[in-house]
């Protein structure tokens, strides 16, 4: 909107479009007539001093020529006259000058004008246009909105709906059951489950109730899976714990840890996992998988939807480090060839050294008792008889010893032998 502000005060004023158009042709129109009026009083006020300057002229001349002829007198009447007649049709033309000018600016004042309504008028036209294309945008934009908020509206209503009607079916369902019922059907439940799978996932597992009281207390079901050379691969107890919602002592998940960690280290079981309904309200055990192994050692608290998905990871996991497991085996087997190597190797030092060691006993008791006497010839005889035989059994265990006999069962050693042979 125009703003216009006054000369006197300093203070601004608004005026609609209508209102300044008006405004501006006023004071066009009035600076116009002021500008004209001006023109014209000036015009009028030289007339009259020429017309003055010119009879105080003729005065002069007439005062200064009183004493000449009459004719001079009758021919300056005549110019006088012919002056006066020749300034009236300047005047004339004057006046008609400034009217054309007059006439002129008019016509300018009036195009202006025209002008500057028709530009007003298409500002006005633009305005309009796009306040109603910013208005019918707003209102689509709007429209838009209100049709999101209403769909997502609808859709968390029936969502909300759905949840509280799957509340409604299991609390009328769990109302139907006993409270052992209620922890057979959890564990029907995860029984079903892996029975569903078992072939195509798990052929070579083993998944039963754990019936086995010997030391007092058993769990609920055990996992177990082997590989083909019949090498355990990983195996789990679990426990399942159900409630119902009207029982009045609620029992909590961690109520159920100490005896879950004694059933897997009572099995031999490497994992431990509970799989239970308890504390349904909880954000921790409803939020996935809850690992509690800070409290017990590789255990951990799954909803019933989470169940063969723990089983899949713990096992995924346990065949990635199958691989580790064989070639640490591998590594354990080579250094206990050597190992046997080298007990061989000490076995027959220890054989040849005791065998010279007694021969060489022999030997100087034979000696001894030759210096000693004649008569215990026969004795000496037997010692160098009896030196000779353990001299013999060295030599023969010195000849019999081969490489092939050392390496014998020693696939490490035969391979290193083997290489030395062929690089030689």
């Amino acid at each position: 909107m125009p703003e216009i502000k006054c000369p006197n005060c300093g203070g601004i004023f608004q005026v609609d479009e209508s209102g300044y158009a008006e405004i501006v042709a006023q004071v066009r129109t009035a600076e116009f007539n002021r500008e004209i009026t001006e023109k014209r009083n000036s015009f009028d006020i030289e007339k009259e001093q020429a017309v003055k300057l010119a009879r105080l002229e003729e005065k002069n001349k007439a005062k200064e020529s009183i004493s000449r002829k009459d004719e001079e007198i009758v021919t300056l009447k005549t110019r006088l006259e012919h002056t006066k007649t020749e300034e009236a049709v300047k005047a004339k033309d004057a006046l008609a000058k400034k009217d054309n000018e007059i006439l002129a600016l008019k016509h300018q004042l009036e195009s202006f004008k025209s002008q500057l309504e028709l530009a007003v008028k298409n500002a006005v036209s633009d305005a309009e246009k796009q306040r109603d294309l910013l208005s019918s945008e707003l209102e689509i934009q709007k429209q838009k909105h209100i049709n999101e908020e209403n769909s997502l509206k609808e859709r968390y209503e029936m969502q909300l709906a759905l949840k509280d009607e799957e509340v409604q079916r299991y609390k009328d369902f769990k109302l139907r059951l006993s409270t052992k019922m209620l922890g057979e059907s959890l564990e029907q439940h995860c029984e079903t489950e892996f029975n569903r799978i078992r072939m195509t996932a798990f052929p070579k597992a083993y998944f039963e109730k754990d019936n086995d009281s010997s030391k007092g207390n058993k769990g609920d079901y055990i996992f177990r899976e082997f590989d083909d050379e019949g090498n355990e691969i990983i195996s789990i107890m679990f426990e399942m714990k159900n409630q119902q919602d009207e029982t009045s002592t609620k029992k909590k998940n961690e109520d159920f840890f100490k005896k879950l960690d004694k059933d897997r280290n009572d099995k031999a079981c490497e994992y431990a996992v509970l799989v239970s309904m308890l504390e349904p309200e909880s954000e921790l055990y409803n939020n996935g998988i809850v690992d509690v192994s800070y409290q017990y050692k590789k255990m951990y608290v799954i909803r019933p939807q989470f169940f063969i998905l723990i089983i899949t990871l713990l096992r995924n996991a346990a065949l990635n480090s199958m691989d580790y497991k064989r070639e640490l085996a591998v590594i354990r087997n080579q250094n206990i060839d050597i190992t046997h190597f080298e007990e061989n190797m000490e076995s027959f030092k220890n054989g040849f050294s005791r065998n010279f060691r007694l021969a060489s006993e022999k030997f100087q008791t034979a000696i001894d008792e030759i210096d000693k006497t004649i008569d215990h010839l026969q004795k000496t005889k037997k010692a160098l008889l009896s030196s000779e035989n353990n001299l013999r059994l060295a030599n023969d265990k010195v000849q019999d010893l081969t490489i092939k006999k050392l390496t014998k069962g020693n696939s490490t050693m035969k391979a290193k032998f083997d290489e030395l042979k062929n690089n030689g």
